[in-house]
């Protein structure tokens, strides 16, 4: 029984790379021939292990069982059968196996596995033994829920009110475990009026109106009519802003009316605008509450780039003011190419905010525009030493070269042996080995999170040894340590990058900078949002690129699978490219936002020079993301060929939405 092909295939590349480190002694002391013969066993068993079937181990020869109960990933292999049996095990079994391996994590999800079994079983005694041990007082709902129910059993009322009344009065629904107990609150009339409405004030104020909703209809018809308001308030706020021009001057009316000019902002802000001010002066609505909504106005108007921005955040009063607002001011003015007021609006920014490397670029470039290039030219000097968007851009205008020699991070032998002997580095290096590398970036980010800087520094220059990536970045830059290129910007994957990218029609260098900023090389990782893999992508885009240039795709597998991953995202990559016309910005902002959000970015009419259009992404996110891989595809490009490439040169015009289609279309 092997693991799944896609996670096959990272493990031998894997190996590949752990056979260049590997000497006739591996790490932990062992000979590289017996962890290699150990993770393979591992490998081959797992699988059906975790199905529950523990035939597969029996049927290894006697030596290599000992080997394999001799590997540090024994304890999770003996956890996986006795997960996937918990119906079945004996009690014994699972108290053996916590006490022998209770500070691991296997342990503990064996505990917590086995804990819900005994409630699942209704066995709540037993549950609520392990839950005082291990569980109480970490406010995990779930858990307390099932410990109420246990206390019902028993018949400790008392404790069970005090706890019970204090999970109902939130602003969610809460976990299905909890019904019981507040079923149990209801038959003893605990829960009265006053619960309820307060419970009723509580989702409104989360904006939880199907809870709302739920709750009014045990109140009274005024709750239910006030509920319903406020879902038309959600729904249509526009025309629930019509309806409402004239009214009962009631508080909750009010905070209604601000609500629904909050909801339509979103979706038009000069629509929101002009129905505010036909309630506002109708209303007694209160001074933060007119702040606050002519805030959200303007700012939605500036991050929308519609005309009046500037003048509606130029209103704003000072105690309206916050770093967002200054921000935008900035921005719009930039936006407007008018350096003066760019320079005045940067002047009115906390000192920690116009001394980040943004506003320093900004700054400079205005004064140069406004004629006072000296001073310009000392700031731009000084900005072009760092190894980031606006010190590349510094460099380019000052025509030098980019600050690109890197400073490897210094090898201590000593601690370096001592720290990849500790057991737990152990562990977290054999998941990943394995290919168990969501578990293995768990128990490394445990071990790393406590340890000296001295040792991080050393762990960072373990990882990248062990082609860990995602982790040596992440420890290295964890302390600030960003002058190490080859550990911060490695080349995993090399030939399937140059490969995919040279048949995609893209530079491998820009690949990489979308890969690293995506997923920092973790082969497994998804988002909240579900896009899989190396380069972020999304099952269903996957699905169409592959049928696209009829390549074969299942899903996960194909999405997790490196290979496969890289030769449709270089694709959809190149779609995007095309899409717009060869506009790298464009094609990248489409790649972590949407061709359809970009499109909607797009300049009415005529071009925008592409720096000032970055920094007028709505999304921070997008905008930074964007910044983060033209900067990262420098340096890659810097990696691989020796030589510099400027980002300007990258930095075409953006042009109207009309002009870039046909653009694409030539």
């Amino acid at each position: 029984m092997t693991l799944p092909n896609a996670v096959s295939r990272f493990c031998v590349s894997v190996g590949v790379i752990i056979m260049a480190f590997a000497g006739p002694t591996a790490w932990g002391g062992l000979p590289a021939t017996q962890l290699e013969q150990q993770r393979a066993l591992f490998q081959s068993v797992f699988e059906s292990v975790e199905r529950g079937e523990w035939t597969a181990v029996d049927a290894l020869s006697s030596d290599d069982r000992y080997t394999l109960e001799q590997y540090a990933l024994w304890p999770d292999l003996r956890a996986a059968w006795l997960r996937a049996n918990i119906d079945s095990v004996s009690g014994s079994e699972v108290d053996a196996f916590v006490q022998q391996y209770g500070t691991l994590r296997p342990a503990r999800e064996l505990r917590y596995r086995y804990a819900l079994n005994f409630a699942l079983h209704n066995d709540l005694p037993g549950y609520l033994r392990i839950y005082e041990q291990f569980y109480q007082g970490q406010d995990i709902e779930k858990l307390d829920c099932l410990a109420l129910q246990a206390e019902i059993e028993a018949g400790r009322h008392r404790r069970v009110e005090l706890r019970a009344i204090d999970l109902w009065l939130v602003g969610k629904s809460q976990v299905s475990e909890c019904d019981p107990v507040f079923e149990y609150l209801d038959e003893r009339k605990l829960l009265g009026l006053v619960e309820y409405q307060r419970r009723y004030r509580l989702a409104i104020d989360a904006r939880n109106f199907t809870l709302a909703r739920w709750l009014a209809k045990r109140i009274n018809q005024r709750y239910v009519d006030e509920t319903t308001e406020w879902l038309q308030a959600e729904k249509d706020p526009a025309d629930f802003l019509e309806r409402k021009r004239s009214g009962s001057d009631d508080e909750i009316l009010r905070e209604q009316l601000t609500y629904a000019v909050e909801r339509l902002t979103y979706r038009d802000p000069e629509i929101a605008l002009k129905l505010w001010d036909r309630v506002s002066g109708k209303y007694t609505f209160s001074e933060a509450q007119k702040l606050l909504t002519a805030r959200h106005i303007a700012l939605w108007t500036a991050r929308d780039g519609l005309p009046g921005a500037y003048e509606l955040l130029l209103a704003l009063t000072p105690a309206a003011w916050n770093d967002e607002v200054l921000r935008w001011r900035a921005r719009t003015s930039l936006r407007e190419s008018r350096w003066a007021r760019l320079l005045a609006d940067i002047a009115l920014m906390a000192d920690s905010e116009r001394s980040g490397e943004e506003w320093r670029y900004w700054q400079a470039i205005a004064s140069i525009e406004s004629g006072l290039a000296l001073p310009a030219v000392t700031d731009l000097e000084s900005l072009r030493r760092e190894r980031s968007f606006y010190g590349f851009l510094s460099a380019d205008k000052l025509g030098e070269d980019y600050a690109l020699d890197s400073a490897a991070l210094l090898v201590d032998e000593e601690k370096l042996a001592k720290l990849e002997s500790r057991p737990d580095v152990i562990r977290a290096r054999e998941l990943f080995l394995v290919g168990l590398d969501s578990r293995g970036r768990s128990e490394w980010d445990a071990v790393v999170r406590y340890l000296p800087d001295d040792a991080k520094v050393q762990a960072a220059i373990l990882a990248h040894r062990w082609g860990w990536h995602s982790r040596a970045i992440a420890t290295a830059a964890s302390l600030g340590e960003y002058g190490d290129l080859s550990l911060r910007y490695p080349l995993p994957y090399k030939e399937n990058f140059e490969a995919s990218s040279d048949l995609a029609r893209i530079s491998p260098t820009w690949a990489y900078g979308i890969a690293r900023s995506e997923s920092l090389f973790m082969h497994d990782v998804r988002s909240h949002a579900g896009a899989v893999g190396l380069m972020q992508i999304m099952p269903a885009t996957g699905r169409d690129v592959a049928e696209k240039i009829q390549v074969p795709y299942a899903g996960l597998i194909t999405l997790t699978d490196p290979a496969s991953n890289i030769r449709l995202g270089t694709t959809y990559l190149a779609q995007m490219s095309e899409r717009y016309g060869g506009n790298q910005v464009l094609a990248t902002a489409a790649y972590n936002a949407g061709p359809h959000r970009v499109d909607q970015w797009l300049p009415a009419n005529g071009t925008v020079d592409a720096r000032i259009w970055i920094e007028n992404i709505p999304f921070n996110e997008t905008r930074e993301y964007v910044k983060r891989v033209l900067a990262a595809q420098a340096i890659f490009h810097w990696r691989m060929t020796g030589k510099i490439s400027r980002l300007s040169d990258e930095l075409l015009l953006v042009q109207a939405r009309q002009e870039s289609q046909r653009v694409a279309r030539r």
